[in-house]
């Protein structure tokens, strides 16, 4: 796993999006937080003679989401280094926004949104995946203390739409109609086995920079402990942790 394997990880949550989103030929979608661009290359390949914009704030990312993509003769696929919170996007320009994961992190969510609602014509729809909390992702619950980490817990952060009333508050203050969330109880994938879900893991920059703030000792016996947490977790289909995340859908 590298900077670019977090489509790997969330396999499974991609499908259930894939199929909520039920992008159809025509379709002017945008894809929020797209990363690598798995999500929009999959959009783009159901919207025949349409249009595809995946943004995002990370360039190392977005680059190889257009290395990736390359190849594929999306002609109607474009990638854009932008913060959906304030980028002008064209008004009324899409039928459809979608996000894996990706607007949790909004400093002002209400304006977030509302930006994001300009840009979608009357009646088009957002859906997207948000986590439920902190206590129901067992990927945070039982990796992060061994690190000793912070939870990730307040706003912006990834559990920042974890309440649906939360939700619902900043869509319809957004301007959305018609809040639609349900619960999706699907794992995360770390890697085949114990040993390679760690290595997995130690190349991600957050765990990264954890794992340098500690002395060679206190590193050693987290890497032990956290060697033993994956290895609990072992599946037949890999190293899996349960995780609770909603699918949201609105129309503009």
């Amino acid at each position: 796993m590298t900077l670019f394997d977090y489509d790997a990880e969330l396999r499974r949550h991609n499908i259930a999006l894939r199929a909520a989103a039920g992008v159809r030929a025509g379709d002017r979608v945008l894809d929020i937080g797209c990363g690598t661009g798995l999500t929009s290359r999959e959009a783009a390949r159901a919207a025949v003679g349409g249009q595809v914009l995946g943004v995002d704030i990370t360039p190392a990312m977005l680059a190889e989401a257009e290395r990736v993509s390359a190849g594929e003769g999306l002609s109607h696929l474009s990638f854009e280094l932008a913060d959906a919170q304030s980028h002008p996007f064209p008004h009324a320009g899409f039928d459809l926004c979608i996000s894996r994961f990706g607007t949790m992190f909004f400093a002002d969510p209400v304006a977030a949104f509302t930006n994001i609602g300009h840009a979608l014509r009357p009646s088009a729809r957002l859906v997207m995946l948000v986590w439920q909390g902190y206590d129901r992702n067992a990927w945070a619950t039982e990796i992060l203390p061994v690190l000793g980490a912070a939870p990730f817990l307040g706003s912006p952060g990834p559990f920042s739409l974890a309440e649906p009333a939360v939700i619902e508050n900043i869509l319809t203050a957004a301007g959305f109609r018609d809040i639609g969330i349900t619960d999706l109880d699907e794992p995360v994938y770390y890697g085949p086995d114990a040993a390679a879900a760690l290595d997995n893991l130690l190349r991600l920059s957050y765990f990264r920079v954890n794992f340098a703030a500690l002395d060679a000792a206190a590193a050693e016996r987290a890497r032990r402990r956290l060697l033993a947490v994956l290895a609990a977790h072992e599946t037949g289909d890999g190293v899996a942790f349960d995780s609770r995340s909603w699918i949201v859908t609105a129309r503009r």
